[in-house]
């Protein structure tokens, strides 16, 4: 059996201290601490209690409200941010770039506008990239992996922090501003986490400001609904989605939910949208217009309508949008592995977002210049129409579909009419964006695979759609290039619900919600046959701790007494200061049992038993010596000790080797009594391990006791002892293998 732990590792053996294979999927990493959910219930506890009133309780549930309110405000104004800033610079970019396209009409001067546009490009491109692998590694990507775990139950370090959200925002309009193929709607979600998390503390560690409010919020479980209601509202302001986001954020993000929480978030989605759309439409020139789309606006269907005989060739396109999608899973794992191998310095990965900057321009150029797709003005799918190779009053279609926002490019695919692209020009976007895709997603930059993905289905879709209408020309092919990009998407996230509702409000078209919920279910069985999802390889790859949704099967003749960690560390009810500083240093496990021997001579013959009675956490006992909370003569601070001098500190609670104490201190003693929890969760050494699973995934605990058949402690089970059983499935297939621990994961 392996040995366990739940802060950074748990008396780990030597063989699993043992080199970790690049891409290996078999480890978790000893790093990543658990969320403390448990209400601790000591005396402090139940004295606040007493003190509180119904008054208390309203002015809480007000102040949840009003959080959210302000955490959708929030959300909107930053949307709002992103929205103009790359508008403004991208439009002075195309302008730029047409002005040299417009006075290029012969292949011989095509260099001019290519070094306009690699130049545009690179520049934004370097300073988001130097932001994320210099600054803050932590806002790379989507950042929706590392949300979804921190709602499981896994602290993420750095994940919401101010600094974080900084370097994310400017990094996305740097993305999008430098033509990388990587959404701004997925580091939505997780600008909106880090701004739900901040409001809803009432201070900023980063600035060291406290404003004395919000402080009853200061818990592991209230931090973490607030989360997942900031993850929904940043949905709701990506895709002008409420719902969506509301479905996203319990489909992909939360482990935990309510019904409380459920008005809450939907409450703060709207807000979200509402703020945001009615300030983007005075930006506009349009004040008080509420209808004006959010950040992601794929436009209305006018004519949307389908007939019994399209759900086949629907179900035909989920199965496509499936295999590509576990294509696009495998091969960027293989991609994975080869930048940990050789892209392993920073200067490296700066390099590497340049080199996809440069070749994603380069090809753009190149499918430009060798294919002649001319359409006349006024079919033009983009604000900035370029006319190189065509004559005048003509645009060039390849360039239509390069030249403008990714979300611009799929909303011409879902909209422009049979004639506005030829076949080749589709097709040859269509392989050039799927590669570009994959090879632009894992590179250090903030962007999301959401809009790529999406974009790139879309090509396929509409070459569909332009089949059917070859031999069906009443076919309207928006209805074909949604479902492909649905398919695309859903075959490489796996999302089903919420994908179906976010696409539903977005293009406005509540009748086509059977058709892309069909064809999401297809795309992701398909996908799931041969691949995890794109989102769940990168929490593998990481080594997180991801608790899943349900035990292992057939795992019921495996106890308690299998899984836990034993010897146990333990504190008496009375400690010496010395012993818990030299556990806490020598140690690094977040939770001790408390025990107390007792001598029965009448039952035991006078053997000494150790009974629980309670248990203690590591942040406790660091509040208790940071504050000399101990029994002797000059130490009376017992009076004033409460619930709030262990609030002060969260979440970064102090390190035991920076706590300074006298040599006189080490002699004293703590009584643990008052501040543990005195009623802690505990299961017998019998339990199996599906009912101990569905204890830690319904309570959210971290730890659980285990005790004998004599109420003695027998040993200790944490999520990580939990985590470490990992479901299989493959090819129809399925096994449990148990994952091992290491300390030498990236």
């Amino acid at each position: 059996m392996y040995q366990s732990m739940d802060f950074k590792g748990y008396n780990i053996s030597n063989e699993n201290e043992e080199i970790v294979p690049i891409g290996s999927m078999n480890y978790i990493s000893t790093k990543y601490e658990s969320l403390d959910y448990e209400v601790i219930e000591n005396e402090l506890y139940r004295e606040e209690e007493q003190k509180k009133g119904y008054r208390f309780v309203v002015q809480k549930d007000f102040s949840r409200w009003m959080a959210f309110f302000w955490i959708g405000v929030t959300i909107a104004f930053i949307g709002i941010i992103i929205f103009i800033s790359i508008e403004i610079g991208t439009t002075f970019k195309f302008n730029m770039i047409k002005k040299y396209f417009d006075g290029c009409t012969e292949a011989d001067c095509m260099i001019k506008p290519y070094l306009v546009a690699l130049l545009l490009n690179l520049i934004p491109s370097l300073i988001g990239s130097c932001l994320i692998v210099y600054v803050e590694p932590m806002a790379k990507g989507s950042g929706i992996p590392a949300v979804k775990c921190f709602l499981n139950g896994i602290k993420v370090p750095r994940l919401i922090r101010l600094k974080t959200l900084v370097v994310k925002v400017i990094g996305v309009a740097c993305v999008a501003l430098g033509g990388m193929w990587g959404g701004k709607e997925g580091p939505m979600i997780h600008a909106g986490s880090i701004v739900a998390a901040g409001i809803s503390q009432g201070k900023s560690t980063t600035f060291n400001k406290d404003l004395g409010a919000l402080n009853f919020f200061r818990e592991d479980h209230e931090k973490r609904d607030f989360v997942s209601g900031g993850a929904a509202a940043g949905i709701a302001a990506a895709f002008g989605a409420p719902v969506g986001g509301l479905l996203f954020s319990l489909e992909e993000g939360a482990s935990f939910w309510n019904q409380a929480l459920t008005w809450r978030t939907f409450f703060g989605s709207m807000v979200s949208m509402f703020v945001l759309h009615s300030v983007l439409s005075a930006y506009h020139g349009h004040p008080g217009d509420l209808t004006y789309k959010g950040l992601l606006n794929f436009g209305k269907f006018e004519d949307l309508s389908y007939h019994i005989l399209d759900i086949p060739v629907f179900v035909l396109m989920g199965i496509v949008g499936g295999l590509t999608g576990a294509l696009f899973c495998h091969l960027n794992l293989r991609l994975f592995i080869f930048r940990k191998r050789y892209v392993n310095k920073d200067w490296k990965k700066v390099l590497e977002v340049l080199i996809v900057c440069a070749t994603t321009v380069t090809i753009s150029f190149l499918l430009i210049l060798f294919t002649s797709d001319c359409k006349k003005l006024g079919l033009d799918p983009t604000d900035h129409p370029i006319q190189f190779g065509c004559n005048d009053g003509e645009f060039n279609a390849m360039a239509a579909l390069w030249f403008q926002l990714l979300e611009g490019t799929v909303r011409s695919l879902f909209h422009d009419t049979p004639d506005v692209f030829n076949t080749t020009t589709v097709v040859y976007f269509c392989i050039c964006a799927y590669f570009i895709t994959l090879w632009t997603y894992g590179v250090h930059f903030s962007g999301g695979v959401l809009i790529p993905g999406l974009c790139t289905g879309a090509a396929w879709g509409r070459l569909v759609g332009l089949a059917v209408f070859h031999f069906f020309p009443n076919t309207n092919i928006g209805i074909y290039s949604l479902i492909g990009a649905a398919s695309q998407l859903g075959g490489i996230t796996r999302m089903t619900i919420s994908l179906t509702i976010i696409l539903v409000e977005a293009t406005g078209s509540i009748t086509f919600g059977l058709p892309l919920m069909i064809c999401l279910m297809t795309a992701k069985w398909v996908g799931d046959f041969f691949s995890e999802s794109i989102y769940d390889t990168q929490i593998e790859l990481s080594g997180m701790p991801l608790l899943a949704w349900d035990p292992p099967p057939l795992s019921s003749n495996i106890y308690a007494n299998n899984l836990m960690t034993h010897p146990v560390i333990t504190f008496k009810t009375k400690e010496t200061v010395g012993n818990i500083v030299k556990t806490l240093k020598t140690y690094s496990h977040n939770g001790f049992p408390v025990i107390e021997y007792v001598q029965n001579y009448e039952l035991d013959e006078g053997k000494t038993k150790c009974y629980l009675r309670g248990l203690i956490l590591r942040s406790q006992l660091i509040v208790l010596l940071q504050n000399k909370i101990f029994n002797g003569p000059l130490t009376n601070y017992w009076d004033s000790v409460t619930m709030e001098t262990f609030r002060e500190d969260y979440p970064r609670y102090s390190s035991i080797e920076d706590i300074e104490l006298l040599q006189n201190d080490l002699k004293l003693t703590i009584d643990l009594s008052r501040f543990m929890n005195p009623s802690p969760y505990i299961v017998q050494h019998t339990m199996s391990l599906p009912r101990i699973f569905k204890l830690f995934r319904a309570m959210g605990l971290r730890h659980i006791v285990v005790v004998n058949d004599s109420n003695e402690v027998a040993g200790i089970v944490t999520r990580k002892d939990l985590a470490r059983y990992k479901v299989i499935r493959h090819m129809g297939k399925i096994s449990v293998t148990e994952l091992k621990f290491s300390s030498k994961m990236d």
